[in-house]
């Protein structure tokens, strides 16, 4: 007769709380792979694994480690916060290495319960890609950073081939709009050519950061499209802050009103606000200067119970590219006695997923106040957005 050891019976029932521990982690990752596909010696080859907080502690982001030289890993963002981003960045180390090339990159998560006790994840992503070793790109990618909002800019790469004599660039593609590329050929002799590419970033292109990519077609039958990454940082005109709005636990029937301060680089008027959320308003003036303090109230008495997460965009006289987007979040919380009249939006605490306990993390913001309905009545908008209040 065999006997089971108690301590045997305590490792069989840890063994799946373990495995679904890694779950909750795992919902967080936007992607858990990425091919780099056939790249370019130098090339500049990056790919960022989004992270989003979904719950309501903080969730930590304490290490990464590869499994190969070939794929160098690193974190942007650490500390995330609810409904916030970070990053888990792979770069693939095309100056050191050529050929097919593959790795594991291994993060560590973790978050702590209100009642102090800390959990801890591992999360495992892939990467992989071909790494040409007779086309090399310098630099090994177009970088437009730090480039006011309505202005032009330029960068050069150089293309450099050996191989077949007969070898050509035939096209440049881009799904953009916002570039424009001129190309030339430099140098052909002994199966050594070369090409500049001249592009062209275009005032249109919105605020913000860019990660495009521009495919080179050549008359290579076997490797035809070679990618040449594309990035930027467009500073906007106008910034909003804080970009993130949030309104916190809202009881049914209550009122909850922030500030918003919109700069300029040069005087403005705000001449609307896009939002389809009517229980939104909006109070600002209607004076052309470089600094306006908007007053945001929202109204729970419209509002089903549950989440509610809303895009805002305002509209300045500097051009209908030209204004600042942020999103509010708030929960609209039932009181006692009330039924539900709506579904809520799914947002987990990792409270749930440990024992239903409490959960520590609180959206509030400082300077929050809330009032019952006093039968205030609101005032339409005057211009684009209806929830415009114009002082």
């Amino acid at each position: 007769m065999f006997r089971i050891f108690p301590a045997v019976l305590l490792l069989a029932a840890l063994l799946p709380v373990q495995v679904t521990a890694q779950e909750w982690a795992k919902k967080m990752f936007n992607a858990l792979s990425h091919d780099f596909g056939t790249v370019a010696r130098g090339a500049d080859a990056v790919y960022k694994f989004e992270v989003k907080n979904i719950y309501k502690e903080d969730v930590h982001l304490s290490n990464v480690r590869s499994t190969c030289g070939c794929t160098i890993a690193s974190i942007e963002h650490p500390i995330i916060k609810t409904h916030e981003t970070g990053y888990v960045v792979a770069r693939f180390n095309t100056p050191m290495f050529t050929g097919f090339r593959s790795a594991t990159l291994t993060v560590n998560v973790g978050f702590t319960l209100a009642d102090g006790r800390h959990v801890a994840s591992e999360v495992q992503l892939r990467c992989h890609g071909k790494i040409r070793s007779d086309i090399v790109f310098n630099p090994g990618s177009a970088k437009f950073m730090d480039v006011d909002q309505g202005t032009q800019n330029e960068k050069q790469v150089n293309v450099i081939y050996a191989g077949r004599g007969d070898w050509k660039i035939i096209d440049v593609k881009s799904t953009s709009d916002y570039y424009e590329v001129e190309l030339a050929e430099t140098h052909r002799e002994w199966g050594r050519i070369s090409y500049n590419l001249l592009i062209r970033l275009k005032e249109n292109a919105p605020a913000g950061y860019l990660k495009d990519q521009l495919i080179l077609v050549t008359n290579d039958q076997l490797n035809r499209r070679i990618p040449l990454d594309v990035e930027g940082r467009i500073i906007p005109e106008i910034l909003v802050s804080p970009q993130s709005l949030s309104l916190g636990e809202i009881p049914k029937g209550e009122r909850v009103t922030k500030t918003l301060v919109v700069r300029g680089k040069k005087p403005f008027k705000i001449t609307g606000v896009d939002c389809d959320n009517g229980c939104l308003t909006f109070h600002a003036d209607d004076e052309s200067k470089p600094l306006h303090v908007v007053k945001v109230t929202f109204d729970s008495c419209q509002a089903p119970a549950g989440k509610v997460k809303q895009a805002i965009r305002i509209n300045t006289d500097r051009g209908d590219n030209i204004g600042a987007v942020l999103t509010a979040y708030a929960t609209i919380v039932q009181e006692k006695g009330q039924q539900p009249t709506g579904e809520e939006e799914t947002t987990t605490s990792n409270d749930d997923t440990y024992g239903n306990q409490e959960a520590s993390h609180s959206n509030d913001l400082e300077g929050t106040t809330t009032a019952k309905d006093r039968g205030t009545t609101k005032i339409n908008a005057q211009w684009r957005s209806r929830n415009l209040v114009v002082h």
